[in-house]
């Protein structure tokens, strides 16, 4: 076990900006903790910070035990590397030099095969033995084995753009969780997990005897899984950070009070300061007529005039208000019918209708072929036979689980805002501030946030008159006030929405279900079931 402690932690932005000020918190030996807050608070700075990757401005990071990391890029590898490359990755330096050496050298063997390469991976050989790497293949064994199904034998050489998303996080999350390092930071450990992956996930926090400190939107892993609660909130000074220390449950009646304190303070500083004004006007009237109050109107001028210099509290943190008014219109009866449709390779012929207004929920394991079924239905090519068309009047937006928008890089919100919706900048910044973009108008797509990037892409649903929705994994990046903002805006939004989620706590809010399952069947239930088998038990 180790342990976490960030002391009065600043940090600024390369334009000058503060985004952390004065951040302070603990993580004890054993604690398994959640790191949460609006994107772009700075969460995952605050991990890279910790990790080493990058330095504070001021303050101090201490961390003890081993550290392992997951970065937030697990589950989007499309690069040249391998199983053993990610697994290296994410090893104790030791290892990761070590198996390092052991590359060079057999680089150098293929190149030119004298005495010196020779004993050079001799040496690479020797090292890689000291550094216990034979120990650590023991375990990437059973990780490669519980994550894919294969040995490391076999795995190793696998190129990871071929693993799902799933994939990759479960097998960098089993090499940590097993690996001898005794703090383990996690950025979006859940993104790209099915259900029962979230739920595997969960049981290891529970049971792990390592400090966890964890990045998370996922409000029942939240719920299920973090001891305590690390809030990020955006100030006007930076973000501030403090520390709830029981669970989620508890979290926001929490942050309630704390919001009603920080007002509390400013409404008691605002009172005393107005009180110490009079008095100096009282003083300074009985001054003019009594050359014994001089005296006492001079103290009554100092006491302000030092009251006024301490300042008043420090404004509080700001709450989001994220409104998405997704409007859509009417269309016909049926929005969404399907005849016989087969995607190829993924799934068995289905029938299916949806109606104008329903909100169905699309569950089932990775790669049962959810994601290819609403491109289908936004009028992308994917390989099908039977039949399926869209109603009257229906107009689909598609939100794509990869935020893949080729077609917005290297352009400004606003930019793309007043070039293809808006007639000018006010209006464009009006749709931004409502989703709490406002600030970031003129930044390139490319730069923003996983969760600012989602928020933005609903935003251009809203005003693309989109009047069917299909979402694929709407929730994966975006905090917690924005998801609650789009729960509210599906709730109140006149069309009809199909939207594939691992998300258990939206998935309640759904009208109907959908479950794709491995056997490639497509059934209806009428709550959310993550298990297959309580599927099959059903019918």
């Amino acid at each position: 076990m180790g342990h976490v402690e960030v002391a009065h932690v600043e940090y600024y932005l390369p334009d000058g900006r503060v985004l952390l000020d004065d951040a302070s918190f603990r993580v004890g030996d054993g604690a398994v903790a959640a790191l949460v807050g609006a994107n772009g608070a700075g969460k995952t700075t605050l991990l890279r910070l910790i990790s080493g990757e990058l330095k504070p401005h001021g303050g101090s990071v201490t961390v003890s035990g081993g550290l392992g990391v997951m970065p937030q890029f697990v589950g989007s590898v499309r690069d040249d590397r391998t199983v053993r490359d990610l697994l290296v990755g994410v090893a104790p330096d030791r290892i990761r030099h070590a198996a390092h050496a052991v590359d060079e050298a057999e680089t150098a063997i293929m190149e030119r095969d004298d005495e010196a390469a020779q004993m050079q991976y001799a040496q690479a050989l020797s090292d890689w033995a000291e550094a216990r790497g034979y120990e650590a293949e023991t375990v990437w064994d059973m990780c490669t084995m519980s994550a894919l199904g294969i040995p490391y034998e076999k795995a190793q050489w696998r190129a990871v753009r071929t693993l799902s998303g799933g994939e990759q996080k479960r097998l960098v999350l089993e090499a940590l969780l097993r690996g001898p390092d005794g703090v383990l930071l996690l950025d979006e450990p859940d993104n790209y997990l099915d259900v029962p992956g979230k739920q595997w996930l969960e049981e290891q926090l529970r049971e792990t005897r390592k400090t966890v400190l964890f990045v998370s939107h996922d409000r029942e892993l939240l719920a299920r899984a973090a001891q305590r609660i690390v809030s990020v909130e955006p100030g006007p000074a930076g973000s501030d950070v403090w520390v709830h220390g029981d669970g989620f449950a508890t979290y926001h009646e929490a942050r309630t009070e704390r919001f009603a304190r920080f007002e509390e303070l400013r409404r008691r500083w605002d009172e005393k300061h107005a009180q110490l004004k009079r008095l100096v006007v009282d003083m300074r009237q009985y001054a003019s007529r009594s050359d014994e109050m001089a005296s006492r109107y001079h103290a009554a001028q100092t006491r302000l005039q030092k009251f006024e210099e301490i300042g008043p509290p420090p404004e509080p943190p700001r709450p989001q208000k994220i409104t998405m008014r997704l409007k859509g219109g009417r269309t016909g009866v049926r929005a969404v019918t399907c005849q016989r449709l087969e995607l190829t390779g993924l799934m068995k012929p289905f029938d299916l209708e949806i109606f104008y207004g329903e909100r169905v929920a699309v569950l089932g394991s990775n790669g049962s072929g959810k994601s290819h079924f609403l491109r289908l239905l936004a009028g992308e090519e994917v390989a099908h036979t039977g039949q399926w068309k869209l109603g009257a009047r229906v107009v689909p937006g598609h939100f794509a689980q990869t935020h893949a928008r080729p077609e917005l890089m290297r352009r400004t919100l606003v930019d793309i805002l007043w070039t293809e919706h808006a007639k000018s900048r006010g209006p464009a910044m009006s749709a931004l501030r409502r989703y709490e973009l406002d600030q970031h108008g003129d930044q390139p797509f490319e730069k923003l946030s996983g969760g600012q990037q989602a928020r933005f892409q609903i935003l251009l649903l809203e005003i693309g008159g989109a009047t069917a929705l299909l979402l694929d994994e709407p929730t994966d990046n975006l905090d917690l006030e924005s998801a609650e903002a789009l729960q509210k805006g599906l709730e109140a939004y006149e069309g009809t929405a199909l939207v594939v989620t691992h998300d258990r706590w939206f998935a309640r809010s759904f009208d109907r279900y959908l479950v794709f399952g491995q056997d490639g069947r497509v059934r209806e239930t009428p709550e959310p079931v993550w298990d297959e088998r309580r599927v099959e038990r059903r019918r």
